[in-house]
C-alpha cells in the first residue's frame, strides 16, 4: 500500500503591536518546511489578511471559510506563532471552521541578541495564551516536544512526523468499518466486546456469517478469475512447498470471497472466526489470507478479536508498516523482562526472518493435519517494536487501553507457528497491569517506535483512558 498523503491547514498567529515582518517571514518558513516534509498545505492567501496571518475576527472568518471549503482533505491543523499571536483569533478560526481534526501548536523561539522591539517575538508567552483559549473553547490540541522550537530545526521535523502520524491514526478511525467474519469462538470469552461503545466512538462493525462465506466458496468455480488471481498472489507471497494444491485453491477462494465482501460493504479491516469451524467445514486455516491483508496495512485478527484488529490498525496507521496480533504466550527462562509472543500464525510476512506455509500443529490434533494447512511459520526478526491493546470496558461504559515499546530479540527459540522473544523494560509491571485490569491475552505489535503517536490519539482526541508503559 502506498503511503498516504497528509494535508494540513495552517494558522499563522499575529498580534499587531509585535513586529509584523516576523509573522510574514514565519508564514513563509512554515509553508516551506511543510512542503519539504511532503505535506500539502491549506493556508489563507496573503492578500486576504495582514501578512497572511490571523489576528482579527474577520480574518478568522476568512480562514475558517477556507478550511470549511477544504474540510474533506484537511487531516490536521498546525498553529504557528512567529510572534505572540492573537489568542482569540486562533480559537475562533478553529471553532468557525467546524473541523474536528488534530491541532499542533508551535511557537518560534526568540534570539537573545534580538530582543528589541523590532525583533522581539514573545511567542514563549503567546503559546500559553493560545492554549488557554483552545482549552476554554473545548478544542483538543497537541504540543511540540519543546515549548518553543524553530520550524526549520531537526527537532521540529521530528515533531511534525509525530503529528502527521497522529493525523493518520485519527483520520483512519473516523467512520471506520470493521468486518466481523463469523461468530466469536465459544472458548474465547476473552475477546468479547461492545459494538455500542465502538459505535459511540464512530467505529461500526459489519457482520458476515461464516456459513455465507463457505456457501459462496462452494459456489465459486475453480477457474473463477478472482480465485485464480488470489492463488497466484498466495504463491508469490509465501513458500508453499509441501502444501496440497487443493488446500491452496480453497485458501484462494476464501481470500477472494472476503475481498469481494469487504469491497461491497466498505469494510477496511477485519476479524475472522477460525477455531475450529473453518478447519472442520472448509478444510484449511485462514492464516495466510489474513497475513496477506495485514501485510497490506489492512489488519485481520483471528478469533473475531474486533478490538484486537482495531489495535493493529492504530499501530499500522501510525507507522505505515504492517501490524500483527500476538499472544502474550510464555515466559522466556528466568528473565523477568523477556517473554515469548506467539500465534499459530497469521503474522504478516513483514515480521519474519524467513517464512513458509505449513499446517497448524495445535488444531491438527483435533481436526487432522490435512484440514489445517495455511499457517505462516517462522521466527520474528530482531527489531524495535511497539505494542498496543484497546478494549471496551462494558461495566464502566468506556474504551480503554495500554501502549508501550520494547524490542524483538535474536534469542533462540525452538517452536512452531510464528513466534519471537520480546524484551520490555519493567515487563512484570506491565503484566501485572494487564491482569489487574482484565485485559485480553492478545496484543497488537508493530516493528516501529510509535507508542507515543497512538497514545496521543487515544487519550487526547478519542478520549480513551490509555496507560503508556514505561513513559
Amino acid at each position: 500500500m502506498e503511503k498516504s498523503k497528509i494535508t494540513l491547514g495552517l494558522i499563522v498567529g499575529n498580534r499587531g503591536f509585535f513586529p509584523g515582518h516576523l509573522a510574514e517571514l514565519g508564514r513563509a518558513e512554515m509553508v516551506q518546511v511543510l512542503h519539504q516534509s511532503g505535506v500539502d498545505v491549506v493556508v489563507l492567501d496573503g492578500k486576504l489578511s495582514n501578512y497572511g496571518a490571523i489576528e482579527t475576527y474577520e480574518e478568522a472568518m476568512r480562514c475558517a471559510e477556507l478550511f470549511r471549503a477544504n474540510s474533506d482533505r484537511i487531516d490536521g491543523v498546525v498553529v504557528t506563532l512567529p510572534n505572540f499571536g492573537d489568542e482569540r483569533a486562533i480559537a475562533d478560526t478553529l471553532r468557525l471552521s467546524r473541523l474536528k481534526v488534530p491541532v499542533l501548536v508551535q511557537a518560534t523561539p526568540d534570539t537573545p541578541s534580538k530582543m528589541t522591539i523590532a525583533h522581539r517575538r514573545d511567542s514563549f508567552c503567546g503559546k500559553m495564551s493560545a492554549c488557554n483559549n483552545l482549552r476554554q473553547y473545548g478544542i483538543p490540541y497537541s504540543l511540540t516536544t519543546s515549548h518553543t522550537v524553530s520550524p526549520g530545526s531537526e527537532e521540529f521535523k521530528k515533531d511534525l512526523a509525530w503529528f502527521t502520524g497522529i493525523c493518520r491514526v485519527y483520520r483512519g478511525f473516523q467512520n471506520l468499518r470493521i468486518g466481523s467474519i463469523g461468530a466469536r469462538p465459544a472458548a474465547f470469552n476473552t475477546v468479547r466486546y461492545s459494538e455500542k461503545l465502538l459505535e459511540a466512538a464512530g467505529i461500526s462493525v459489519e457482520t458476515l456469517d461464516l456459513s455465507e462465506v463457505i456457501g459462496r466458496i462452494e459456489r465459486m468455480k475453480d477457474n473463477d478469475e478472482a480465485a485464480q488471481v488470489k492463488l497466484a498472489a498466495i504463491h508469490k507471497y509465501v513458500t508453499t512447498s509441501g502444501v496440497p494444491p487443493a488446500a491452496l485453491l480453497k485458501m484462494a477462494k476464501l481470500g477472494a470471497v472476503i475481498d469481494q465482501w469487504m469491497k461491497a460493504t466498505h469494510v477496511t479491516i477485519s476479524a475472522v472466526q477460525c477455531w475450529t469451524s473453518i478447519e472442520e467445514n472448509l478444510g484449511v486455516v485462514p492464516c495466510t489470507v489474513m497475513s496477506m491483508m495485514s501485510n497490506e496495512l489492512l489488519p485481520s485478527a483471528c478469533e473475531v478479536d474486533i478490538c484486537g484488529t482495531l489495535s493493529m490498525y492504530a499501530l499500522a496507521l501510525a507507522s505505515e508498516t504492517p501490524s500483527a496480533l500476538l499472544d502474550w504466550n510464555n515466559n522466556y527462562g528466568e528473565n523477568p523482562d523477556k517473554a515469548v509472543c506467539f500465534h499459530c500464525s497469521n503474522l504478516p510476512k513483514h515480521f519474519f526472518k524467513e517464512v513458509r506455509m505449513d499446517y497448524q500443529q495445535i488444531i491438527a490434533g483435533t481436526v487432522g493435519k490435512d484440514n489445517t494447512f495455511g499457517t505462516c511459520v517462522g521466527q520474528v526478526k530482531a527489531a524495535p517494536m511497539s505494542f498496543a491493546r484497546f478494549s471496551t470496558d462494558d461495566e464502566n461504559g468506556v474504551i480503554r487501553g495500554y501502549v508501550g515499546e520494547g524490542r524483538f530479540t535474536d534469542d533462540p527459540l525452538e517452536t512452531f507457528g510464528g513466534a519471537g522473544v520480546v524484551e520490555i523494560p519493567h515487563m512484570q509491571k506491565l503484566l501485572r497491569y494487564i491482569c489487574e485490569n482484565g485485559f485480553e491475552h492478545h496484543v497488537a505489535a508493530n516493528l516501529a517506535t510509535v507508542a507515543g503517536i497512538v497514545h496521543e490519539v487515544a487519550t487526547n482526541y478519542m478520549g480513551w483512558e490509555t496507560y503508556w508503559h514505561g513513559r
